[in-house]
């Protein structure tokens, strides 16, 4: 490792160490939707040390998106949102190889080759082909989700006998609320964003406790509730494998 210093504060700790520092240069990550979720996920991936870091949005960035998508500034606008990011956290790590994804066949098919996914996107339809894909290559989903004051995140580890997305949600057809409709502030979605790395990063690091667990935060009591789940034996996407 060529900088240990430059990571030094998180390396000090027990669960970190030399040994886990390696183990995350060595890892490829996925972070799908690179809006309020995404932006900060991905910071903080980057800032951590993870070697490789793939980034998927087709989108471009918007003036509404600057309160809260923290990796862009207004010389972004218009810009496409995977090579803004990757010029933002270049300059943060060099050292972090980044890779943009712009379309949904080549995000889906980059799952196999990573060790975990971030689900930061804001429908249904993709969250469910993101957990299709994971559970068929046997990869750790991370997702995250917020609107108004609220925020939602847990881990998917199938590796470890726990649940799929799918068996938290089963599709049903219903549509995600939007944000341009019931509105959120920039803050809830940087919280849950942070989360989603850190969940990311235990995974990464082996500590079995990060998965299996529903992180619910209410942002205007400040209060966060912790709900264990359960696998459905009946779940369409999961109950094979």
């Amino acid at each position: 490792m060529s900088d240990l210093s430059r990571y030094a504060r998180q390396i000090v700790l027990p669960e970190v160490g030399v040994a886990g520092q390696t183990a995350l240069r060595d890892s490829r990550v996925l972070v799908v939707g690179l809006g309020g979720l995404g932006c900060p996920a991905a910071r903080y991936l980057a800032g951590a040390g993870i070697g490789t870091l793939l980034l998927a949005d087709r989108d471009r960035v918007e003036r509404s998106n600057l309160p809260r998508q923290i990796l862009y500034t207004e010389a972004d606008v218009g810009r496409l949102k995977v090579d803004a990011a990757i010029a933002h956290l270049a300059a943060v790590d060099a050292g972090v190889q980044l890779q943009g994804l712009h379309t949904a066949e080549a995000t889906l098919a980059a799952v196999r080759d990573v060790d975990a996914v971030l689900d930061c996107t804001d429908n249904f339809e993709a969250r469910f082909a993101l957990n299709a894909a994971c559970v068929a290559a046997r990869v750790p989903l991370v997702s995250g989700a917020a609107i108004r004051w609220e925020g939602q995140v847990a881990a998917f580890d199938l590796r470890r006998g726990g649940p799929c997305y799918a068996c938290l949600y089963p599709n049903t057809g219903e549509l995600a609320e939007a944000c341009e409709d019931a509105g959120i502030l920039g803050p809830v979605v940087g919280v849950v964003g942070a989360m989603q790395a850190l969940l990311a990063l235990q995974l990464l690091l082996g500590q079995p406790h990060a998965a299996g667990h529903l992180h619910l935060w209410d942002a205007r009591r400040g209060d966060w509730r912790k709900l264990t789940l359960a696998r459905d034996p009946h779940c369409q996407h999961c109950s094979s494998q």
